[in-house]
């Protein structure tokens, strides 16, 4: 099968890709697809393929089939007309220890033969501002907290103007100011029209940051989408309070809903929950049945799949939802 035609709304495309280490098959048939300007969430546990996949999108590792676009331009053929317009933190980010976080930086722009000499000062010292270094921009790397480094990682990721940013983990040892600071980076990013490609094992952290997401699992590709689509292809939950639960219960089976009542609530009214799939009734049908069949609606919800359970009924694994 041929590698379909560039398709310029998307900024990474692939094709089969395959990466196999002997007899271990550690990406399988991958075909990805990362809308230009989107957050695009690479999710999976640990294991599941994430990192050597990014390694194959950037050229550090060869893949053993299949095809990759990046912006565009197929890889790793065109990597120094591509690579330049990328950013990435791979696999974390190592500095030379005794040096400051600035030289660390100083030294990396250096050895980028494209980047302007003219121009370095200005674009470090706005690189580690951006991330929240500025302060801490003369100390020696061998003094920076996890999260430092991390957030190093990322600054030298933004040293000049990106088109893609690919980040592996980039949450991975921040505390929970540090972890909010990152996301929100990454939103003015992508506001500013950078396509930010996330790998991560964080639902919490997909959730709140994507508009974009993939599912991961021993190599193979799951699923992709929107994040709403993700979750709409998952189970709906509805919840009733009524002091009518006989007669709740009834109309609720004649409408083709196995509902049981919560054992945990109190009190004179009960609760009644549902599982929704694709081809249950609509909300305003249900509550109209009820309405008419005189039950008393004292309140009525439908909540959308979360991305967990969707990630559940996909692989039939747990994850892991927060650092």
């Amino acid at each position: 099968m041929s590698p379909p035609p560039l398709d310029g709304a998307l900024a990474i495309q692939t094709f089969g890709l395959g990466k196999s280490f002997g007899k271990r098959r550690a990406v399988n048939d991958l075909d990805l697809e990362v809308p230009h300007g989107s957050v695009f969430g690479f999710l999976g546990p640990n294991g599941s393929g994430k990192t050597t996949t990014i390694r194959m999108l950037l050229g550090l590792a060869a893949p053993s089939s299949g095809s990759i676009n990046l912006l565009s331009r197929p890889m790793p053929a065109a990597a120094s007309h591509v690579l330049p317009r990328v950013g990435a933190l791979v696999e974390g980010p190592a500095f030379h220890p005794f040096l400051s976080g600035r030289a660390n930086l100083v030294r990396m722009d250096c050895a980028d033969t494209t980047s302007d000499p003219a121009t370095r000062t200005m674009r470090v010292e706005a690189a580690l501002e951006k991330v929240g270094l500025g302060k801490a921009a003369k100390l020696a790397v061998h003094a920076y907290s996890l999260g430092m480094k991390q957030r190093l990682g990322i600054a030298n990721a933004l040293l000049r103007e990106r088109e893609l940013l690919v980040l592996d983990e980039p949450t991975n040892g921040l505390d929970p100011q540090g972890t909010r600071e990152v996301r929100h980076l990454i939103g003015s990013l992508a506001r500013e029209g950078t396509t930010v490609f996330v790998s991560s094992h964080l639902l919490s952290e997909i959730e709140q940051m994507c508009t974009h997401v993939a599912v991961m699992s021993t190599g193979n590709l799951l699923a992709q989408g929107t994040l709403a689509q993700l979750r709409s292809g998952g189970r709906s939950r509805l919840t009733l309070r009524t002091p009518d639960a006989g007669l709740a219960l009834g109309v609720l089976a004649r409408l083709g809903l196995e509902a049981l009542p919560d054992p945990t609530a109190s009190g004179a009214d009960r609760v009644l929950r549902s599982k929704l799939d694709s081809g249950a009734p609509e909300a305003e049908l249900i509550v109209q049945e009820l309405v008419a069949a005189g039950v008393r609606v004292r309140g009525f919800a439908v909540e959308a799949a979360s991305l967990e359970e969707r990630f559940v009924a996909l692989t039939g694994e747990g994850f892991d939802l927060a650092q």
